[in-house]
């Protein structure tokens, strides 16, 4: 029997990618499910394969909607909050409604989502939070206007939270993958290193969820690298630029 085995997961973003090979994997280890995006066929399609999932579709930039979404999906064991939105932008070529809808989605949208269920949380006294942020989040990165700076929003969240939420019994941890092979990914048109398949990510998130500790970054060493960024000169990281 597994750690998830009997309990519900509240997957937010489930209808592809990483959210539809999580929300296999979650039920592959006997966790109940409730699967969530705006696309109610896609997500229809999975419950029907998925022995104990219902789809509770909604968008989170609707804040009535997602609060209707909360009502219908009732008391959960655990939220995963992994709706994103990707558009590669470089700054000269600045598209102002792709950035905001990014950001809306990727960081607005999870405060949506955690305003309306962290409370109900912290009264009962459990529950358990997983957010997917990115590796980009920890640093400005070329052509990633929107993405990183709402994936690094996330990441800020979620360090906040681990703070204000200790000793109430509520977990909050942060994962945050390399690239994955998904509809996002294809977008780019540069050698992405260490590319992970959905299932392998998916497997990662799942041991990271296993386990107590708040963050965890992956895949290694590419996410050595990324984090030993932050060490090094700005003269050296903008040399030629």
């Amino acid at each position: 029997m597994s750690s998830f085995d009997g309990k519900t997961y509240w997957i937010v973003g489930a209808s592809e990618g990483l959210g539809r090979a999580l929300a296999e994997a979650l039920s592959r280890r006997g966790a109940h499910l409730i699967l969530s995006a705006r696309n109610a066929d896609r997500l229809a399609d999975i419950c029907a394969s998925l022995p104990n999932a219902r789809a509770v579709p909604f968008d989170v930039t609707d804040l009535d909607a997602v609060r209707r979404a909360v009502a219908e999906v009732g008391a959960v064991d655990g939220l995963v909050y992994n709706a994103g939105a990707y558009e590669p932008m470089r700054s000269a070529d600045w598209d102002t409604e792709a950035v905001l809808a990014m950001t809306d989605v990727n960081y607005t949208g999870a405060l949506r989502v955690l305003g309306e269920t962290v409370p109900s949380f912290v009264r009962t006294g459990r529950g358990d939070i997983t957010l997917i942020g990115s590796l980009s989040g920890y640093r400005g990165l070329p052509a990633a206007v929107g993405y990183a700076a709402s994936k690094a929003a996330l990441v800020s969240l979620a360090e906040t939270m681990r703070f204000d939420l200790a000793g109430t019994g509520v977990t909050v941890r942060i994962v945050n993958p390399g690239f994955i092979k998904t509809r996002l990914t294809e977008k780019n048109n540069f050698k992405m290193p260490m590319l992970m398949t959905a299932e392998d990510a998916a497997d990662r998130v799942i041991k990271a969820m296993s386990r107590r500790r708040f963050r965890t970054d992956f895949p290694a060493p590419f996410s050595w690298v990324i984090r030993l960024l932050d060490y090094l000169p700005d003269w050296l990281i903008y040399r030629g630029k």
